[in-house]
């Protein structure tokens, strides 16, 4: 591979399309467990109730801020991928690829705050 071949995987683009595809196959691991989670309320209050404990611990509270992180980034990503394919105008659009990326990350601080408060 010549050395000008990797250089577009630190353009800002490239690293939001990764960021997009790499939350939604994150958030496609999670559907699984949730489905297993839901499934359990058919066997049972008792069923529930005992995952649901185990969700209590500090691991999973973390998980929780990693999904919305991830809903958040991969929500950012597709409205980026539908401006892009809508606009009447070109451009790299770093401004938009930066606003998403705030935005991400004040939802997720948001969600942190409200689960501590």
């Amino acid at each position: 591979m010549r050395r000008n071949d990797r250089r577009a995987r630190t353009h800002a683009s490239w690293l939001a399309f990764a960021a997009h595809r790499i939350s939604g196959l994150l958030l496609l691991a999670f559907l699984p467990v949730h489905f297993w989670t839901l499934g359990l309320a058919l066997q049972g209050e008792a069923a529930l109730d005992g995952a649901l404990r185990w969700y209590e611990a500090p691991v999973f509270k973390f998980g929780e801020w990693a999904l919305v992180l991830c809903l958040a980034v991969h929500l950012a990503g597709g409205l980026r991928l539908l401006w892009i394919e809508f606009a009447p105008w070109g451009g790299l659009r770093r401004g938009w690829i930066a606003a998403g990326t705030a935005a991400s990350l004040a939802v997720s601080l948001l969600f942190v705050a409200n689960m501590l408060g």
